[in-house]
């Protein structure tokens, strides 16, 4: 007999309709987040609860002289914090070849924006603007 345990995220819709009562019971369940998809509460939360459960993490690209997009993440396992090589390389195998440094703001910044190596580990939410060699 094997057992296996699954993380698990109950999602309680309909909050809307419940009272501090029925509200206050359900804050003691484990694994939860109590939204109302009619009134969007609390969905960003569960947006948040379900990046952090799945340990992904969105980092953030920012071409020289624009803005950053913040419309489409680059997606990478949080396990052990990404480098900026394998950031680099889940946009193109190739961009290592050209990379000469990257200008990282967010959290695994030390000063806004920092300039950083391949090696540098990578945070949630980070900034990155990738330069490549001259020439």
């Amino acid at each position: 007999l094997i057992i296996l345990h699954l993380p698990v995220l109950y999602v309680f819709n309909k909050i809307d309709a419940l009272t501090i009562e029925e509200l206050d019971i359900l804050d003691q369940m484990p694994n939860y987040v109590p939204i109302s998809s009619q009134h969007e509460w609390n969905l960003e939360e569960l947006m948040e609860e379900i990046w952090e459960r799945c340990n992904m993490m969105r980092i953030y690209t920012k071409p020289r002289g624009q803005v950053p997009d913040y419309d489409e993440p680059v997606i990478l396992h949080s396990s052990g914090n990404p480098t900026v090589e394998e950031f680099c390389n889940r946009i193109h195998r190739s961009l290592m070849e050209s990379f000469s440094h990257a200008w990282v703001w967010g959290k695994s910044a030390k000063h806004q924006p920092q300039r950083c190596g391949r090696e540098h580990r990578l945070m949630d939410e980070d900034v990155v603007s990738i330069v490549k060699k001259a020439g």
